[in-house]
């Protein structure tokens, strides 16, 4: 059975529908290549066919773009390159018809969706908040290769073109008119019958409207040699040169307006060769990951419970971040419950300033925004939590009060209520320790800004229930996140591996290397902030808190410079308070290191180490105890281990995460440089019993 089927009415417009059979989203796939070619044939050879509309048989999805799984079969950058000009073959084809096509667009048209779209003579989209178009190849370090960023330039001009693209941000129905990537936006009820009247039209030359500034920027050469240089110098500045897809998507377009063939053949050059690196195979690795985890359970053959209502305990923003991501992501009521109504208004006003600016951006109607925020309430007493499915605990890290609350969950709502506690650090068990219904109680760790950040960490005591942990899984799901199930114990996995990182980078501080060139290092290697902007962005009084609590339980590896209580003691809490590593107080707001906590170290600041031992240093300390964690089984393969490290802390997506960097250094390397430290500098470093066996043996961790 094939994926698509011509239909033809007797108006003399044709429906081509895709459907990809056994798939829930279309994808264009290389073989699909011959089966299209020979429908082109019939619809240009039958006299009676005027036009086309090419619509999508699959329920709230147009073309999710190309199948990815089919670059792995590419051997070299040639044939990958072949797989780009034949898409661009196909779609010329298209373009080049003298029967107007017309692309009948409900929900996601990314990648090769829209490059399909784009080859159309017209494009017609729903009004659906599910409907958004984009080309997000960059993601996945690869460029639109199948004529995307030559048509898109053609299409909106150059400059919301280009962003798009190095982004690889789709944009919603109303924007995409806007833009001019589609012709009308119409209800989905109408979205055929309006596509139709378009398929009945005669096929136009266009002319892209510039504004004034745009004409200059774009049709000159002088401006043209301006806007890319910026663009150039600002992609650099972002990607550090980690990333090479979108300096190539730049080259790309700046090709094609030079000379269309020529542009043509650059991209499908270029695509070929992003296909063969490493940082494409690796943020492809992370995509297959991620969707493999969708389709897993918490406990495999389990089924999970349906969380219909959700209590959160505590306001201020993790508490309102909850709510937000409950209320809006997985459209379930929230009751927010804090001992003072300023915490639950600032937890509420979380949701409403987020919504607001959507609505504000005309991304949102204002009915949906209250609709949303419809879903919240407060109280300051367990008023409504009877008969809450799951209770979502956001108050202090405070083990008394947090098993407190586990008791009064217990005695106000059914027995079947699952108690998930949002706590950074303190083990799951220990909050556990005098509930009557500790089957029930589980973890629930959310990273913030609760609303941005992806991953959850599902934390299950020895006691904790499986249906306990499959509808945690699900839940977090729901809300929209990638979630890891972690064993219990101090720090979990994301803060037990970042914590040796972070107390590394501080000793190189006492040492006197200066804070911003470790902070610069970092960055440059590819995490998105340096040590010490993070610990300002979390709070030193946060960050420290956990620290006493890791080497309770694993020991002086988990040693922080004493020198930074100095930091607390002095009342530097961080961005909070605006007073940390940062300046905030100066001209530009914690852009520069405050000079005065040198005094408080007790150091004068000189560089003595390399930006390559910087980063040793304290990436071998977090590859180390990220082997250590699959070692013990805190994470369940190193799948989980890359996801939560990319997901959680952000660490560098091109390499993959620490199990697959691990891998592409050689595991002699690893070990032979833990060695070297743990000789010439301290036992801390000692390789992990795991990394020695797999030494010894010439495993891989993949």
């Amino acid at each position: 059975m094939g994926a698509f089927t011509l239909t033809k009415r007797e108006d003399g417009i044709a429906i081509l529908t895709m459907d990809v059979p056994g798939d829930s989203m279309n994808t264009l796939k290389a073989d699909f290549g011959d089966e299209i070619s020979s429908i082109l044939d019939d619809i240009e050879s039958d006299s009676d066919i005027r036009g086309v509309v090419v619509a999508s048989g699959k329920k709230d999805s147009f073309v999710a773009g190309a199948d990815v799984t089919m670059l792995a079969a590419c051997n070299d950058a040639d044939e990958a390159e072949e797989l780009s000009t034949a898409g661009q073959k196909l779609f010329a084809r298209i373009e080049d018809m003298k029967k107007t096509f017309v692309a009948a667009i409900h929900g996601p048209a990314l990648g090769g969706g829209l490059e399909l779209a784009m080859a159309c003579h017209y494009r017609v989209c729903s009004d659906s908040a599910k409907t958004q178009l984009g080309l997000p190849e960059v993601q996945l370090g690869l460029l639109p290769g199948s004529s995307g960023t030559q048509r898109l330039p053609a299409l909106i001009g150059v400059q919301k073109a280009m962003k798009m693209m190095l982004t690889g941000a789709p944009v919603r129905a109303k924007q995409a008119k806007k833009y001019g990537i589609v012709d009308d936006m119409v209800p989905e009820s109408v979205l055929i019958d309006v596509a139709v009247e378009f398929a009945n039209k005669k096929i136009i030359t266009r002319t892209l409207k510039k504004d004034m500034t745009a004409k200059v920027l774009e049709n000159t050469s002088f401006g043209r040699n301006i806007l890319f240089k910026k663009a150039r110098e600002q992609t650099l500045a972002k990607t550090m040169g980690n990333y090479p897809a979108p300096m190539y998507i730049i080259d790309c377009i700046e090709a094609g307006l030079k000379d269309s063939r020529k542009g043509y053949a650059t991209e499908a050059r270029l695509f070929g060769q992003l296909v063969m690196t490493p940082e494409s195979k690796q943020l492809r690795g992370i995509f297959f990951a991620t969707t493999d985890m969708k389709k897993e359970s918490g406990i495999e053959g389990v089924e999970p419970t349906k969380v219909k209502k959700v209590g959160v305990l505590g306001g201020g923003l993790m508490g309102g971040g909850i709510a937000f991501v409950t209320a809006t992501k997985a459209k379930v009521p929230v009751r927010i419950k804090d001992i003072n109504p300023d915490g639950i208004a600032g937890a509420i006003r979380y949701s409403y300033e987020i919504l607001n600016k959507k609505v504000k951006k005309r991304f949102m109607l204002k009915t949906e925004m209250q609709k949303q925020l419809s879903r919240l309430s407060g109280c300051l007493d367990y008023s409504g939590y009877k008969h809450n499915d799951m209770v979502i605990e956001a108050v202090f890290e405070d083990l008394k009060l947090k098993q407190l609350m586990v008791a009064e969950v217990e005695e106000h709502c059914n027995e079947s209520t699952i108690f998930a506690s949002n706590t950074s650090s303190i083990p799951i068990a220990q909050i556990a320790a005098e509930a009557k219904r500790p089957e029930n109680v589980v973890g629930l760790h959310y990273f913030s800004p609760v609303d941005k950040m992806p991953l959850v960490e599902v934390i299950p005591h020895e006691t904790t229930s499986d249906l306990a942990i499959s509808t945690t899984v699900e839940f977090a799901k729901r809300q929209g996140k990638t979630p890891i199930v972690v064993k219990d114990g101090a720090g979990f996995y994301v803060n037990r591996i970042l914590a040796p990182y972070m107390s590394e980078a501080g000793f190189m501080a006492v040492e006197g290397q200066p804070l911003d060139a470790i902070d610069r290092a970092l960055t440059k290697f590819g995490f998105p902030v340096g040590a010490f902007k993070l610990l300002d962005e979390v709070g030193i009084d946060v960050g420290t808190k956990i620290i006493p609590i890791l080497k309770g339980q694993f020991g002086e590896r988990f040693n922080a410079p004493e020198a930074f209580n100095k930091l607390l003691e002095d009342d530097r809490k961080g961005k909070k308070n605006k007073s940390g590593f940062y300046d905030y107080k100066g001209k530009k707001p914690g852009k520069d290191i405050d000079d005065s906590v040198y005094a408080l170290l007790g150091v004068e600041p000189v560089k003595t180490l390399s930006d390559d031992t910087v980063v040793e240093r304290c990436v071998l300390m977090m590859l180390n105890e990220a082997a250590l964690c699959l070692q013990e089984d805190v994470i369940r393969n190193p799948r989980d281990g890359d996801i939560g490290a990319i997901f959680g802390i952000g660490f560098p997506p091109f390499l993959g995460g620490p199990f697959r960097y691990m891998d592409t250094l050689g595991i002699d390397h690893v070990v032979s440089r833990l060695q070297h430290y743990a000789d010439s500098y301290s036992e801390k470093y000692q390789p992990a019993e795991l990394l020695l066996t797999m030494s010894k043996e010439s495993k891989t961790f993949y």
